[in-house]
Order: C-alpha cells, then structure tokens, then sequence
C-alpha cells in the first residue's frame, strides 16, 4: 500500500527518486508511485510544473490545466481513486529534464510547507471538497485564454498549487485562505484578458 505524501517536500522527492530511476517518466509512473487516492498531488503537481519553465512551452499550461481539470472533477463527483485516461498516462518527460524541474520547484516547495500546518481540517473532506473541487474546475477554466499572456497563466496555477498543496496536508486554514487567493487571481485574470482585449481593438 503506497503512503500518501503529506507535503509538498514529500512529493517532490518522490518525483526526483522516479527521475534518478528511469530514463523516461510518464504519467502512469507518477500514479502507480503515489497511489490513487492522492487527489492533492494530482492537483497541485500539474500547477506546480506550470510553474517552472516548463510551463512557458505553448500549449503546456493549458494540457496541465487539463489534468488538473479531469483530477478535479473525480473530486467533485465522489471517486475514491484518481483515474486517467491511457492517453494521458503514456505522457512522459525525461528524467533528466523531471530532475531540473524538481530542482527549480524546491524552493517554492519549501516556502509552501513553512507555511501549512493541519488546521480546520473539516474544511479538507466532506461536502467541503466540493466547493474546492468547484474553484479548481473554474481557475482551469481561466487557463486556456491566458496562455495568451506571457505567464499570465501561472495565476490561476499558483491558486491551484495552493487548493491542491491544502488538500494534501489538510488544512483547512490554507484552504480559507487559497479560496480568497482564487476570487484574486480570477478578478487579475479578467483585468488583464480585458485589456488585452481593449488593446487589440485600438490597434487592430
């Protein structure tokens, strides 16, 4: 029986002992390593890679945005077992380029667990879920049109690190706290997909 992992350290260790074993690591690898009920990781991983430099790939934050999306909505209709489809789970980076990826995303990784403990945690189970797995589906939503943007993406990613981050070491004050940091980063990208758009229509 795999052990959950309860910290953002603990995710990104297991991510570096797959890279220094495999030369390619696919998605199936990650689900097998963390177990299917690990709805947190597979959350907060996807927007924690848009985070890196990956995620300024074209097309990148948008297919994270995807599993982030699909994890989400398993959440929302009561699944026990994250599941995915085969097409998804063939995807696969090298470990070399996982292991840089972990690298860069380990400071970030360490600020978020300074700052996580275990409170409220019937804000992390429950009906509660649901209203998390509702504000993820709608900051993936804000995804695609982003990309647009130079990194504007990350904004809603970094919202769905934190909801993610909070599910996996159940507190339910990150919680509070990442649904505030949602209706922020949604108002932000609205203003900024809005002057953009303003300023196609003066010079176009």
């Amino acid at each position: 029986m795999q052990k959950q992992p309860e910290s953002v350290g603990e995710v990104l260790g297991e991510l570096d002992e797959l890279a220094a074993a495999r030369e390619n690591v696919c998605i199936a690898d990650v689900l097998d390593d963390f177990g299917g009920r690990s709805f947190g990781p597979f959350i907060m991983l996807p927007a924690l890679m848009e985070l890196s430099p990956i995620g300024g790939i074209p097309g990148v934050p948008t297919f994270l945005a995807l599993i982030v999306a699909l994890v989400a909505a398993q959440l929302l209709v009561g699944k026990e077992h994250v599941w995915m489809p085969d097409f998804i789970q063939r995807r696969a980076v090298t470990g070399k380029n996982l292991h840089k990826a972990v690298t860069k995303l380990r400071g970030v990784g360490a600020f978020m667990d300074r700052h996580s403990e275990g409170r409220l945690e019937a804000l992390t189970q429950g009906p509660a879920i649901k209203i998390v797995a509702i504000a993820i589906l709608m900051l993936c939503c804000t995804v695609p049109p982003l990309e647009f943007l130079p990194f504007a993406s990350s904004i809603p990613m970094l919202a769905i690190a934190i909801l993610g981050l909070a599910l996996t070491v159940r507190d339910g004050g990150m919680v509070l706290a990442s649904l505030i940091f949602t209706i922020a980063a949604s108002a932000a990208g609205g203003y900024m997909l809005f002057n953009s758009d303003m300023a196609n229509a003066f010079t176009g």
